[in-house]
């Protein structure tokens, strides 16, 4: 076959020279062109060449049907040259507090060497500029039938009712008996804070986590002081109804300051939350939903103050001395025991004489 293909391509040549066309009919100048041009390399038939030219990238799509389309055997470039990836899969903040729970380190808590509750600044600062100290925010916020002082714009509290959500009790409050039944606690205790990652932050920060109304609920007093600084491995209010909502908003305040959590402590809040997974993290503004409370504390009605008892006036007989040169100068000397001005503090030898 080569042979005979050499003898062929021998013969156009001459014919070429000679000046005479190919039975084909083609012309001299189109066989030229092909002389001048190398001939194209055999296809090889083992590989498909309906499509010689394959694009730059084949995407591999589902169908509706089911179908798929085969990838080219060839490399693709990346597919956001061609189209969109599909979005971008970006860390969102979690909205239950089971979620934020899970992003929160755990770790044993620190010395709370330097620990000092007025870096917080509890009350000293206005964070929201209203010109009310956080206490009376809280209160606001918190106080059910609140009275506010005249000329003071709804700031100073003067009384209400608190539905304690720590106790489910119904707490009176009266500035005039020093609201000692209501406290406003910090939910995140300040020394826990302190112990769990609060000692790092900076002196905006700390006054940030101590007045903000997230880590701040109005309660009753006596729970309060129960409480302390426990977390939730020590210390759960006794209102169970309330435990979910409580471990959230510890939770929350945890994850927006930075602030990490015990084992135990850990353990505990997960405990309680496996109950109700979806809690969602409550915000500064949440108001704890506590029903009507059957049982009310109200301020004990103060002690009648007793009448002061007359000082009686000395008998003539009750006569006392300093000491002798001061009974002497009376000129009772010697005083004898039974008889008006007699002291042991005169009668040192203890005889039953004075002033000897």
């Amino acid at each position: 076959m080569a042979v005979g293909r050499g003898v062929v391509l021998a013969l156009c040549v001459a014919l070429v020279l000679t000046g005479c066309e190919l039975e084909t009919g083609s012309s001299p100048a189109t066989t030229a062109d092909a002389l001048s041009t190398p001939p194209a390399p055999t296809p090889d038939t083992s590989t498909p060449t309906e499509d010689p030219d394959p694009p730059a990238a084949v995407v591999v799509e589902d169908h509706a049907d089911g179908e798929r389309e085969a990838p080219s055997s060839s490399p693709s470039p990346s597919p956001t040259a061609h189209e969109p990836l599909a979005p971008e899969v970006v860390d969102s903040e979690p909205t239950t507090a089971l979620a934020a729970l899970a992003l929160l380190e755990v770790r044993p808590r620190d010395p709370k060497t330097g620990y000092d509750r007025d870096l917080f600044g509890y009350r000293a600062v206005d964070l929201d500029r209203n010109g009310c100290d956080t206490r009376n925010d809280i209160l606001g916020r918190d106080l059910r039938e609140a009275v506010f002082k005249p000329g003071t714009r709804d700031f100073v509290v003067l009384s209400g009712v608190l539905f304690d959500p720590y106790t489910a009790s119904a707490v009176t409050f009266d500035r005039g008996d020093g609201g000692n039944l209501v406290q406003i606690d910090h939910v995140v205790a300040l020394g826990d804070a302190w112990q769990k990652g609060a000692q790092r932050l900076d002196e905006d920060t700390l006054r940030a986590l101590g007045n903000d109304p997230l880590n701040l609920l109005a309660v009753y007093a006596r729970a309060n002081s129960q409480k302390g600084d426990g977390d939730a491995a020590t210390w759960l209010p006794s209102n169970k109804a309330f435990r979910c909502a409580y471990v959230a908003r510890q939770v929350a305040v945890k994850h927006a300051y930075g602030l990490w959590v015990a084992p135990a402590e850990k353990d505990a809040i997960e405990r309680i939350l496996r109950a109700c997974p979806d809690e969602p993290l409550p915000v500064a503004a949440t108001v704890p939903d506590v029903p009507q409370p059957s049982e009310t504390i109200a301020p004990e009605p103060p002690a009648p103050t007793p009448s002061p008892t007359p000082t009686a006036e000395p008998e003539p007989d009750d006569v006392y001395y300093k000491n002798c040169t001061a009974a002497r100068e009376a000129g009772v000397t010697p005083i004898y025991e039974g008889q008006p001005g007699y002291g042991r503090h005169l009668d040192r030898d203890g005889d039953g004489v004075a002033c000897e």
